[in-house]
């Protein structure tokens, strides 16, 4: 990260100092020249008091030794039949990778330990297949995570269960960090892979709630591409067991773990609870946020300057889109009662976030309040984004005889020819939303 960034780091420091991120590193990103980054970027997480635990995976490097060796191995992803064969190679890679792994934090100062936290019973038999010696989580021994922890000691977790009797199953290393996240009341799990994210055909998602990626897996299941399934399907059941942010990263990008939890952008795949974002009003301490916000779009004469006295006047009106409390979208709705209008203004997004349906989600917002507020038509001046109101928000064009009186000489002083769109709005959403 840039020395610059450093501002935007301080801001996250307050908030993450204390809790507990869980790192899930797959195998093939051990064995990668940035790995040593990686931990570099762990380490600079324990520096700020934050704890860590992590787990990583051995697929990568079982697959590379079985074609070397000429053995015909199973479940390479830890979802499968695991042949003795496979659970030999898993246990001696599991222990080779965790080794590694001690070597690294080692290089950095860092005390960290191998752990057998993870009590695993057999999944048995499944669809009348016998899985062998494939495992699921029984239960997490937060209890020896937690004392290590305390003392300052990053927990290693391998891909490995065991059982009361001492026998050792292999487990998905997914499955194993979700498990940990949720004993831990880890605030962060975060997937650190050879992806750049979860992609939906080629295109990455950036941010997405628990409950519309799960729909997306759903749609997965029917045949439409989603890549990172293992992912995905454990991001939403983090989310569904109380985490409220599941990042999905490629391990290849250096200083990738930082970028990610340190800035509104982020790298990867950001999936989260509900919670997650916000619109809400603005308050006077945002009023400068806000100026900052839309300064771009102001000299780009996209949208009207207003001075922080003129948002304080009518400060009700206005309202912000919050990202982890990061604004990054406003929009403004301006009601004459008398006329049942409203203006739609000041609608802005960060350049960081455009062409993530941040806009739409702003203007529905809008529509929504007008329509509780009995408004029944909504009219907005635009010079510059007329075209995506008209295509994506069902607006068309007006004129002037549409504006409230009190607006038109506005309009018309202002010089700037702004095209005039409305909207009719159905009242009968607002009874439905209110009923909701």
């Amino acid at each position: 990260m840039k020395p610059n960034d450093l501002r935007g780091i301080l801001n996250y420091i307050p908030r993450f100092r204390g809790e507990i991120f869980v790192i899930a590193v797959d195998g093939a990103i051990v064995s990668e020249e940035n790995f040593a980054n990686v931990l570099l970027d762990i380490a600079v997480l324990r520096s700020l008091n934050i704890r860590v635990v992590l787990a990583h995976g051995a697929a990568y490097q079982i697959a590379e030794i079985a074609a070397k060796r000429n053995l015909d191995v199973s479940d390479l992803d830890g979802n499968g039949v695991t042949t003795d064969d496979t659970l030999e190679l898993a246990i001696d890679v599991g222990n080779r990778l965790s080794h590694e792994i001690l070597e690294g934090f080692a290089t950095h100062d860092i005390r960290a330990a191998v752990t057998n936290a993870i009590k695993a019973l057999p999944c048995g038999i499944i669809g009348g297949v016998n899985q062998l010696n494939l495992g699921k989580v029984e239960r997490v021994d937060e209890k020896l995570l937690a004392a290590l922890l305390e003392r300052g000691v990053i927990p290693v977790v391998p891909p490995l269960g065991f059982d009361g009797s001492g026998r050792t199953f292999r487990v998905n290393s997914d499955s194993i960090a979700v498990s940990i996240a949720e004993a831990l009341d880890a605030v962060k799990l975060i997937f650190v892979t050879s992806q750049d994210g979860i992609l939906i055909g080629d295109q990455l998602i950036r941010e997405m709630p628990a409950s519309q990626l799960d729909a997306k897996l759903k749609e997965a299941a029917a045949g439409k591409e989603l890549n990172c399934l293992s992912k995905a399907k454990h991001a939403v059941r983090a989310c569904h067991g109380g985490i409220p942010r599941v990042h999905v990263i490629n391990g290849r990008t250096n200083e990738g773990l930082l970028t990610e939890v340190f800035s509104n952008e982020g790298i990867g795949t950001l999936v989260y609870a509900n919670d997650y974002q916000q619109i809400r009003p603005v308050k006077k301490k945002d009023i400068r946020l806000l100026v900052q916000l839309t300064r771009d779009s102001v000299l780009a004469e996209e949208l009207t300057s207003r001075t922080r006295q003129e948002i304080a006047r009518h400060l009700d009106d206005y309202f912000i889109f919050e990202i982890d409390r990061h604004p990054i979208g406003c929009v403004a709705l301006h009601v004459f009662p008398e006329q049942k209008k409203a203006e739609l203004a000041f609608l802005c997004v960060s350049r960081s976030h455009e062409n993530q349906g941040i806009g739409l989600r702003l203007i529905k917002f809008v529509e929504d309040r007008a329509r509780q507020q009995g408004v029944e038509q909504l009219y907005l001046l635009s010079t510059q984004a007329y075209t995506y109101f008209q295509a994506k928000a069902g607006f068309v064009e007006g004129g002037i005889d549409d504006l409230p009186a009190a607006r038109r000489d506005v309009h018309v002083q202002s010089g700037r020819n702004s095209k005039i769109l409305v909207k009719s709005l159905d009242l009968r959403s607002a009874r439905a939303v209110r009923e909701v």
